[in-house]
């Protein structure tokens, strides 16, 4: 079985002391790619994901300044991330967008970031990753105006919205991507939405160290527990959890053009 882990913060100090065992347990749990979110603790230190996507053949990185940090963000930084999106082992923008729910950053500000970085990002020309929270109508708003016309399309990420928001956002080029809060007891409406929404248009992810799926409530997250949201996914959609796994691996790999995991190509090979 292949998964994709495809929106993980390995870089995160919730993982320094066991990094790489981490790494190794989501290896020996099936997850055959792994996407490491580059937002890191904020514009001081935009390559935070870079150094693993360099060290593992089997984890790509992302660049970008988190809605939250967006009252510090300077000119120098932007320019930074133009010059780090040209790293080789960088194949997405984000996680980029809007957060009315913490609002650590004033929306005007972050409105402004957004749409400098995706015109960054359609330079680049990479797909982005979009974090929204409580601001979808402003959100959607601003990626029809500025990212559908590019069309590079990119990933709603740990998705929290509307069966209707998510259409939308499919309509604009984006994925689906479900984390471990599809796993909540209370999440019903997410598993509603995951049902309804077209098979290639469904990502699954950690969000690590945030949110584990329920077998690991309270506890830190991590990449190995990927499945878990590949198996409620399977339940909900009365399918197996090897036929999402299939399917998601493929979509995300059909979005950034990658080929298939080269361990999984060869098994395959031998049957």
């Amino acid at each position: 079985m292949e998964l994709i882990d495809s929106h993980a913060h390995i870089d995160f100090p919730q993982f320094a002391e066991d990094r790489e065992a981490m790494l190794e347990r989501a290896r020996g749990a099936g997850v055959t790619t792994l996407l490491a979110i580059g937002t890191g603790p904020g514009p001081e230190k935009l390559d935070s994901a870079i150094p693993f996507a360099e060290q593992h053949d089997w984890i790509y990185a992302t660049v970008g300044i988190h809605p939250h940090e967006a009252k510090e963000s300077k000119p120098e930084h932007l320019e930074r991330l133009r010059n780090l999106a040209r790293h080789p082992r960088i194949i997405a923008w984000g996680e980029i967008g809007l957060d009315y729910f913490y609002n650590h950053s004033p929306r005007e500000t972050q409105h402004k970031l957004f749409r400098d970085q995706m015109a960054l990002a359609a330079q680049a020309k990479l797909p982005i990753i979009i974090h929204c929270r409580d601001a979808w109508s402003d959100c959607l708003n601003l990626l029809e105006e500025h990212w559908k016309p590019t069309g590079l399309g990119g990933i709603l990420h740990c998705f929290s919205s509307t069966l209707e928001d998510a259409r939308r956002g499919i309509d604009l080029g984006f994925l689906i991507s479900f984390a471990g809060n599809l796993t909540f007891p209370k999440a019903q409406n997410l598993r509603d939405a995951a049902k309804a929404l077209p098979l290639a248009t469904i990502l699954i992810e950690t969000d690590s160290p945030y949110l584990a799926p329920q077998p690991y409530r309270g506890k830190r997250n991590e990449p190995a527990y990927v499945g878990e949201v590949a198996r409620t996914l399977a339940s909900v959609r009365n399918l197996s959890t090897d036929e999402i796994a299939a399917a998601t691996s493929r979509n995300f790999r059909r979005l950034f053009r990658l080929p298939k995991a080269a361990d999984t190509a060869a098994a395959d090979s031998l049957r």
